[in-house]
């Protein structure tokens, strides 16, 4: 390919754009759309990296390259990646692929515009709030604010910082020196970015304090008021408890009825991460699960995640009415936020974050909720919980699989056992050898292409499968297709 005839720019040249982009769409529908989303296709076709640069070809030359090539170029990366839509993989918190949020998606890269003026994306300035309206009604708001961000991560660290900044405007512009030692609460149950956000704003890791759970992972609430007593005694100031709905691993919510009373009790900022749990709220059957969640300052949700919104789709949601986000993130750009424009400078939202280019992510929820309604919604959120109660009662019938514990979410965690180790539960050995399962069946099942499931430590527990039950395309016999596998794969050991 590298010494082929260099093709002309097509950059003047709107008919051969639109052929190319004929071809490319046409490839994305037969190969990821259609059969990526088969049963009977690979969820990925794995190759070593160094053979997989050279099947690639990844380096970039001085001449360009014929339409004909750059076809090929695009079939070699739908061929040699993970389809997270296929039925088979189980592997992260996402997976499938609703056709209405991919349309979204399509429209929203070919607009290519930034969601921080109205004289630039009109229609998504509008949009994102109606959209942001809808999910707050869901937690229980009339009113409040918020904002789209590049991920969950970046949504608990705004809550972060908008905490700190609430109780201490100073450090705007003071920074660090403006502070006493802070003090911030979760479980170890809560996601990794909490820490991250702690370094990354200053206040350091140190300044996360843990909270026992209980033994579903679940924050205990007298503890979060030991800990705070303890911090206060410290000369340390409290300032923000962060729940759960939905860890990571085992799928716990944390009881945010008396976590709100602890936090109301010493006026601290509430934070839930509903990344992972929010989407519960639409189910009428679950949503009992995250009650108290209006009681909340601020909450995460990712409707990439449990919706099939597709990456990435993350909203912060605030009960705040006075411009917290702007007052905190705004620094009045004048080439961007003139105040004298000819239309309501209310509407420019681009201070409201950090960023400033900042990418429409609303459009494909919105989309995939005209489309659905919120009956269809709710629907599948409820299908997801029967499908993991249906797995789990399928285990029960099988030798060789044992679950950590009842799942309350659709987070099915459990060992697969192999034939070697069955009945060997009291020798000292059990847990080391049980341990090491996962990473070979991870393996065989990762090479041979036929699904993905992802496992981990948890505590003193070794390794264990993570099995998620979220795409909408998911049907009892995939998951008798994962039982089945499973004891395939691992029948030798």
């Amino acid at each position: 390919m590298a010494d082929s005839k260099p093709l002309l720019s097509l950059d003047w040249d709107p008919v051969a754009a639109e052929a190319l982009l004929r071809d490319v769409f046409g490839i994305v529908v037969d190969e990821v759309v259609w059969k990526g989303t088969r049963a009977t296709e690979k969820v990925c076709e794995w190759k070593e990296p160094e053979e997989l640069k050279q099947l690639l070809d990844l380096e970039l030359r001085s001449q360009g390259e014929s339409q004909k090539q750059i076809l090929e170029r695009c079939q070699a990366v739908i061929r040699y990646s993970v389809k997270t839509c296929h039925p088979r993989f189980f592997n992260q918190l996402f997976s499938g692929l609703d056709p209405h949020a991919l349309a979204g998606r399509i429209v929203t890269e070919s607009l290519n515009t930034s969601q921080y003026t109205y004289e630039i994306a009109p229609v998504f300035v509008l949009m994102e709030e109606e959209v942001l309206k809808k999910l707050r009604a869901l937690v229980g708001w009339s009113s409040g604010d918020g904002v789209f961000c590049p991920g969950g991560s970046i949504s608990n660290m705004y809550a972060v910082n908008l905490a700190r900044y609430q109780r201490y405007p100073d450090c705007k512009q003071r920074g660090l020196r403006a502070l006493p030692p802070l003090a911030l609460f979760t479980t170890n149950e809560c996601h990794y970015s909490i820490k991250k956000g702690a370094a990354f704003l200053g206040l350091g890791t140190d300044s996360v304090r843990v909270v026992m759970a209980d033994e579903r992972g679940k924050m205990i609430p007298e503890d979060l008021e030991r800990q705070i007593s303890l911090a206060e005694a410290e000369g340390v100031v409290p300032f923000l408890v962060s729940a759960t709905s939905g860890t990571t691993v085992l799928g716990a919510f944390d009881p945010l009825e008396a976590i709100a009373d602890v936090c109301q009790h010493h006026g601290l900022w509430l934070h839930v991460d509903a990344a992972w749990g929010g989407s519960v709220l639409l189910s009428q059957t679950h949503r009992h699960l995250l009650d108290g969640i209006q009681r909340a300052d601020s909450v995460a949700w990712n409707p990439h995640k449990l919706l099939t919104a597709g990456l990435q789709c993350s909203a912060l949601l605030l009960r705040d009415t006075t411009n917290l986000l702007k007052r905190c993130h705004g620094s009045q750009a004048s080439y961007l936020f003139q105040q004298d424009k000819f239309y309501d400078v209310a509407l420019d939202t681009g201070d409201k974050v950090v960023q400033c280019g900042r990418r429409v992510d609303c459009l494909k929820l919105w989309l995939m909720w005209k489309a659905q309604g919120g009956q269809g919604l709710e629907r599948r959120v409820d299908q997801a919980f029967a499908l993991a109660g249906y797995l789990v009662e399928e285990m029960k019938k099988r030798e060789g699989f044992e679950l950590v514990m009842e799942p309350e979410f659709v987070n099915v965690c459990f060992w697969f056992v192999p034939p070697s180790l069955r009945g060997k539960q009291g020798s000292l050995d059990y847990s080391g050898r049980l341990a090491k399962v996962a990473p070979v069946l991870k393996e065989r099942m990762v090479k041979e292409g036929s699904m993905m499931i992802g496992y981990q430590p948890h505590g003193t527990r070794g390794n264990f499968f993570r099995m998620i039950v979220a795409n909408p395309a998911l049907t009892q016999a995939d998951l008798d297709f994962l039982l089945d596998e499973l004891e395939r794969l691992g029948q030798d050991l």
